[in-house]
C-alpha cells in the first residue's frame, strides 16, 4: 500500500483530478463579448441620446424623428466600440488601469467623430458637422462604459479574504469531514484498501478547494470533483444511495465557475438521500443540444416533502449563490432553474458550449 499524505497541499494531485496551479489572475475589464453587455451598452447610449434630443424637440413626434436620426449614427458607432473592445481585450488587459480608461475614452472619441461624419454624409448637410462636440460626447459615453465594465470585472473576481473563506466554508462542511473520517476509521482494520481510497478522495477534495481557483473551470473538471465527493458518500450510505451518470463527452469543455457542481451534488445528498429511511437515487446528466450544454442534477426526496420544496432554508441560499456566480460568468447567456418536477427535485443549468471570454487557467 502506497503512502498517502492526508489534507496536505504539497503532493501533486492523483490522476483522477486535474491539478490547478496557485496563481493570481488580473481582471478582464474589456469583456464586452457577452450579449448582455452589448444590450446594456446600447441601452445606456440610447437613454443618454434620448435625453439629449429632448432639448431640441418641439413635440413628441419631432423628438422621435430626431432620436431615430441620431440613432442611425450612434448605433453603428457604439457597436464598433464594443467590437474593438472585444477584439483587443487581451492586449488592453496588460495595460495599467489608467491606461485602460484612456484607451477606452480615446476609442469613444473616434467612435463619436465617426458617428457625426456618418450622419453628415447621410443628411448631406452643407453646414460644418460638430466633430469636436461629437468626439467629446463619444469619449464621455465610452468613459461611462469602461467604468461599468470595470465594476463588472471587480464583481466577478472576488479577491477578498472574506470571499475565499466563505467559499471554503460552503464547499467543505465540518459534518462531511467528520462523517468521512469516521467511515475511514471504521474500515481501517477490515478493509484498509477502501479506507485508504476514502482518505485519498478526501485529500484531493481539500487540496482542490484550498488551491487558488481561476476565473472558470471545465465541466469535465467539475464532474471529476463531484465523483470524488460521491465516492466518499457512497461508502457511508452504501446501497441506500444509488447514483446514475449520463455524461456527454461533447459537453466536457463548457465553462463553469470553479467549485460549482460539488455543492449542488452535496445538497442533493443532504436533502434528498440522507433524510430518507430507504435512501434514494441521484442522477447527474450532461447533454450537448444545439451548441448549448444542459446540465441536470435530479434526486429523489423523502416521502413527506414530495408535495413541496426542500424543508431547509439553507438550500435556497446555496442555489441563489450558484445562480449569481453563473450570471457573473455567462451573463444573460445561461439559464438556471431548480424545483420539484414529477415528484423529483431537479436543478437544471443551460449554458454555452463554447468557452466564454474569460481566460482559461494555464499551467
Amino acid at each position: 500500500m502506497r503512502e498517502t499524505e492526508i489534507l496536505s497541499t504539497l503532493p501533486a494531485f492523483s490522476p483522477k483530478t486535474p491539478e490547478r496551479p496557485f496563481h493570481e489572475e488580473r481582471m478582464l475589464v474589456f469583456d464586452a463579448c457577452h450579449i448582455g453587455v452589448v444590450l446594456r451598452a446600447v441601452l445606456f447610449v440610447e437613454v443618454v441620446l434620448a435625453a439629449g434630443v429632448m432639448y431640441h424637440s418641439g413635440s413628441p413626434a419631432d423628438w422621435l424623428s430626431r432620436l431615430s436620426l441620431v440613432t442611425g449614427g450612434a448605433l453603428p458607432a457604439t457597436l464598433g466600440w464594443l467590437l474593438c473592445a472585444c477584439g483587443f481585450k487581451r492586449h488592453l488587459q496588460r495595460l495599467p488601469t489608467a491606461a485602460q480608461y484612456l484607451c477606452g475614452t480615446l476609442l469613444g472619441v473616434l467612435a463619436g467623430i465617426a458617428a457625426c461624419a456618418l450622419l453628415a454624409w447621410v443628411t448631406m448637410d452643407d453646414a460644418a458637422p460638430p466633430l469636436l462636440a461629437s468626439g467629446v460626447t463619444g469619449g464621455l459615453l465610452a468613459l461611462g462604459l469602461v467604468a461599468a465594465l470595470q465594476m463588472r470585472a471587480r464583481g466577478s473576481t472576488p479577491a477578498a479574504t472574506t470571499a475565499r473563506l466563505t467559499e471554503l466554508q460552503s464547499r467543505i462542511r465540518p459534518h462531511f469531514l467528520f462523517n468521512t473520517l469516521n467511515s475511514a476509521v471504521a474500515l481501517v482494520r477490515e478493509e484498509p484498501a477502501k479506507a485508504e481510497a476514502i482518505l485519498e478522495d478526501l485529500s484531493d477534495l481539500f487540496r482542490h478547494a484550498l488551491m487558488e481557483q481561476g476565473a472558470s473551470s471545465t465541466l469535465q473538471e467539475e464532474i471529476l470533483l463531484a465523483r470524488r465527493y460521491l465516492d466518499i458518500e457512497q461508502v457511508r450510505f452504501g446501497e441506500r444511495m444509488r447514483v446514475q451518470w449520463q455524461i456527454d463527452a461533447r459537453a466536457s469543455e463548457a465553462r463553469l465557475p470553479p467549485l460549482l457542481l460539488q455543492p449542488l451534488v452535496e445538497n442533493a445528498v443532504k436533502h434528498g438521500i440522507e433524510p430518507s429511511a430507504h435512501g434514494g437515487k441521484l442522477r447527474i446528466s450532461t447533454e450537448l443540444r444545439h451548441r448549448r450544454v444542459v446540465l441536470q442534477i435530479t434526486n429523489t426526496v423523502p416521502e413527506n416533502t414530495r408535495d413541496g420544496a426542500h424543508p431547509t432554508r439553507g438550500h435556497g441560499i446555496a442555489l441563489a449563490n450558484v445562480r449569481d456566480r453563473l450570471r457573473l460568468l455567462h451573463d444573460v447567456d445561461c439559464d438556471f432553474s431548480a424545483g420539484m418536477q414529477n415528484g423529483l427535485y431537479r436543478v437544471r443549468i443551460a449554458l454555452p458550449a463554447m468557452p466564454p471570454s474569460q481566460p482559461r487557467t494555464s499551467h
